[in-house]
């Protein structure tokens, strides 16, 4: 088995007029004595970018590009950046004279490094054109006369090497009007399918077992179509859609003929793709007349195929040819799917070499062999971090699952397992069972093999220090490397398990600063700043004096296990999670925890939400009631103080004030400004007191959950529904808890360009907030609005009361000299900042939703995080 795009080297070219086939990811390498032409050539044929030149880098180096002292260190340069280029995956042309063996040795090896394959073009021109051509230049018009007739004789002994130096193909343009016929056409590599979208359904190692192949094609939706002889030979899928298998058809199983027969049928009429897998590899090699080790089924496939060809001779050669034309991968749908037997890296999709194709085929192994006396793979998935979704089999294991966008579909049916087939783009796993033990395993399938939810998903280099995380909202957002470590900090120590933490929200950016008397915030200011943006009908919600909240319920700890891969926390099952806007567990007991996840999962049940959402999971955004929950140590320390201190001073100090004032001392300015301080000081305490209730440990009482959006749920993100049907959704939520932990957000809709409805907003807020109430959140009714520039507009700005913001700012700040100097409040990176990370959460979600790596998620929640540390006034 050889892929075609690795078939050996092509003769040399010598038409007159020559199309030149070079593939559209290769290293070409231009190979002619000086004045031959190539620069012409390279500037005829391919883009300025992909040519890197020696003269040109000769003179990066020497200011000089005749300089040939500076050689060396030119083409240090020009295999540095020619090494950039083919990391990268882009087409790379060297421009050099290359005549020398040495070399295109190092060419070649760079190539390979690289994994891509080595052409050469070679300009074969008359030495006295070469000649002419050099003399017309004046910065060669004195080049030495034995210079030309040397590399013209190192060319000439050149050319009956270069095959075996390593080119895979060799174009050989002898004079000039060859070359100047000459038309390079790019090659699609056969590896690259991107144009090819699905849908795709992949199926797992087979392995002989015919029927339940035939079983899981049906299952899939496909028609067989049977011979005369009423054996299976095609199946086509009446929406178009495409089978890939993944190799290893053959041995171990009953009919491994019949699978063949099956997937050469469907292959050879476009309905199925297919790649090698290592048995494929080995049954190639015996039918070539190779000796290999009748082993691990072989024996049984070769016992098959005997009997076949006394029915039908041709059939061996068939299977031969057909062995022979895989290959190794597939790169599909645009990229985002890659195929092949063993498993491939990132830095291997698209290649082509022979270290591209042993992967492809056996894997990687540690060099180390287990208990059972075979190779222990190396687990190269919990290390991936690519985009593309490797769908892979070759290693057995009990069931499929994702790991890092990789997934093993191998689930041993041969063994008495199962034939597995993912359905694409939907992530979907269909599969049939065995019809019985058709081969005994060399060892049990009892462990999780990569794609499980096992192994390192999440590794210190994939947040670790500067980071740029791309988001659909507002492209690429920097995290600086002091942000990243604060945040790792945080993360590592004290969040929950990493992966029931898919989200957390962003920080939230208040209202202009109004300008009106005894003011620091009120509605106008925020109607207003909708209003300029366009957005002409706002939410407001009621905002709930408690600690941000984000809540994963799932319906059952099967749920958790099966998406999220948590099991049994050793304190009891786990059904999902509820922590801080900082990723840490509200609650220090599982229970506690696990008894708010069951009100709302009842409410979800008695609101009909699973089915009419058609999920097994919801993440909410929510407010947990009472404040002194989670910030009593702060209410002690910073609040509590205060007013101890003030309650204990002021009573004192005003007594004494009064009796000198009775003494007629002059002291009634000083006294009522004392009074007017302990009036503020009064307000203080009540104001963060309302917010302050005992909570017993390990009890809910008096605790409530007021979820105020629903984020995500199966496979879907619903952070830009309008906030209207939000609300419905929770208040159907809360209305079917009979419990009272969930609560009720109350809320008013404005229109911002009709005075009436601002007037009747803002009224709402002064109620809200007379009564006790933090204030409100302004959001745009439509939840996800760009501006008329195109940007992004705030997510909700808030509008905090009065009196609230005396427990921010301090017992005296709404005296007007505080109040002048408080106004100079400088909101623009806090308003960036907002933005930020609302891209980011967002993000979070979409990935999430998608059914990304947990990597991928972490991405976007670390960066959240990271953003957090950013020096921003806390009081905003």
């Amino acid at each position: 088995m050889t892929d075609r795009a690795t078939a050996p080297a092509t003769a040399p070219t010598t038409a007159p007029t020559t199309a030149l086939g070079v593939p559209d990811l290769s290293l070409v390498v231009l190979i002619g004595t000086t004045g031959a032409g190539k620069s012409t050539f390279a500037r005829r044929h391919f883009g300025a970018t992909e040519v890197v030149s020696s003269d040109f880098c000769r003179g990066l180096v020497a200011d000089d590009e005749n300089d040939q002292s500076a050689s060396s260190d030119a083409f240090d340069v020009l295999h540095y950046i020619a090494g950039k280029r083919l990391a990268a995956g882009r087409l790379t042309v060297v421009d050099a004279t290359n005549v020398q063996t040495e070399a295109r040795r190092q060419l070649v090896r760079l190539a390979r490094e690289h994994d891509v394959l080595p052409v050469a073009i070679v300009l074969d021109v008359h030495e006295s054109v070469c000649a002419g051509r050099n003399a017309a230049r004046p910065d060669r018009a004195d080049m030495p006369a034995h210079v030309i007739p040397r590399q013209r004789r190192e060319l000439r002994r050149s050319l009956r090497s270069l095959e075996r130096e390593g080119f895979r193909k060799v174009h050989l343009l002898r004079g000039t009007e060859q070359v100047d016929a000459a038309r390079v056409v790019r090659e699609r590599r056969y590896n690259d399918l991107r144009h090819l979208t699905g849908p795709f359904d992949v199926v797992g190692d087979v392995h002989g077992c015919r029927a339940e192949l035939e079983t899981l094609l049906d299952r899939l939706g496909y028609a067989l179509v049977r011979d005369a002889a009423g054996r299976a030979v095609d199946a086509r899928h009446p929406e178009g859609r495409t089978a890939v298998f993944v190799g290893d058809l053959v041995d171990r199983g009953p009919d491994s003929p019949g699978v063949l027969r099956l997937v050469m049928g469907m292959v050879s009429a476009g309905h199925a793709l297919c790649v090698p897998g290592n048995h494929e590899n080995k049954l190639g090699r015996y039918l070539k007349g190779r000796n290999v080790r009748h082993t691990h089924g072989l024996a049984e496939t070769i016992e098959q195929l005997e009997k076949e060809t006394e029915a039908d001779p041709d059939f061996a050669a068939r299977v031969g040819e057909f062995i022979d034309s895989l290959v190794s991968h597939y790169v599909l749908d645009g990229g985002a799917l890659v195929v092949c037997h063993a498993g491939l890296p990132e830095k291997y999709h698209g290649r082509t070499s022979g270290r591209v194709r042993a992967h492809a085929l056996y894997g990687d192994t540690t060099g180390e062999t287990d208990e059972f006396g075979l190779p222990v793979r190396y687990p190269w998935a919990e290390d991936y971090r690519g985009r593309a979704a490797v769908v892979y089999g070759h290693t057995p294991t009990p069931r499929a699952g994702w790991l890092n966008n990789t997934i093993c579909l191998d689930t041993g049916c041969v063994f008495g397992g199962s034939l597995t087939a993912l359905r694409w783009p939907e992530r979907e796993l269909v599969g049939v069972p065995a019809e019985r033990v058709w081969y005994e395993p060399a060892k049990p399938l009892a462990s999780e093999a990569p794609g499980g939810h096992e192994g390192r998903p999440l590794a210190l280099a994939d947040v670790h220090g500067r980071r740029v995380v791309e988001t659909r909202l507002a492209g690429r957002v920097a995290v600086r490397e002091e942000n990243a470590a604060a945040a790792l900090e945080v993360m590592s120590r004290f969040a929950v398990d990493p992966r029931l933490l898919p989200y957390l929200p962003p920080t939230m950016a208040p209202c202009a600063t109004s300008q009106r008397a005894d003011y620091l915030e009120h509605p106008a200011e925020a109607f207003a700043e909708y209003r300029a943006a366009g957005v002409a009908r706002v939410v407001c919600e009621e905002k709930h004096m408690g600690s941000r909240a984000t809540v994963l319920v799932c319906r059952d700890a099967e749920t958790a296990a099966e998406r999220f891969g948590v099991r049994d926390s050793g304190a009891g099952a786990v059904t999902g999670a509820l922590y801080t806007r900082t990723g840490r567990p509200f609650f220090t007991g599982r229970a506690v925890t696990e008894e708010v996840l069951a009100r709302v999962r009842a409410a979800a049940d008695g609101a009909g939400l699973w089915a009419e959402l058609d999920t097994d999971w919801l993440l909410l955004d929510a407010e947990l009631l009472p404040w002194s929950l989670k910030s009593a140590g702060l209410l002690r320390r910073q609040y509590a103080a205060v007013g101890a201190a003030s309650g204990a001073v002021f009573p004192g100090a005003l007594g004494a004030l009064r009796a000198a004032a009775d003494r007629g001392l002059p002291v009634a300015g000083l006294l009522a400004r004392q009074r007017e301080r302990a009036a503020d000081a009064a307000a203080f305490t009540e104001a963060y007191g309302r917010y302050c209730r005992p909570v017993a440990d390990g009890s809910l009482d008096g605790v409530h959950l007021a979820p105020f959006q629903l984020l995500a749920v199966r496979g879907r993100s619903l952070a830009a529904v309008p906030h209207g049907d939000q609300l419905a959704w929770l208040d159907r939520l809360a209305a079917a808890d009979p419990t009272g932990l969930l609560r009720r957000t109350g809320r008013i809709a404005v229109d911002t360009g009709d005075e009436a409805s601002v007037a009747a907003g803002t009224d709402w807020w002064l109620e809200l907030t007379a009564a006790g109430g933090e204030g409100m959140v302004v959001k745009p009714a439509d939840a996800l609005v760009r501006g008329p520039d195109g940007r992004l507009v705030q997510p909700g700005v808030k509008c905090r009361g009065r009196e609230y913001l005396r427990i921010v700012y301090g017992p005296e700040y709404t005296r007007e000299e505080n109040l002048r100097r408080l106004r100079v409040r400088h909101l623009g990176h806090k308003r960036s900042l907002a933005l930020r990370e609302y891209a980011l959460g967002l993000e979070a979600l979409e990935r999430l939703a998608e059914g990304e790596p947990l990597w991928r998620v972490h991405e976007a929640v670390f960066a959240v995080l990271a953003l957090e540390s950013e020096p921003v006034d806390p009081r905003l």
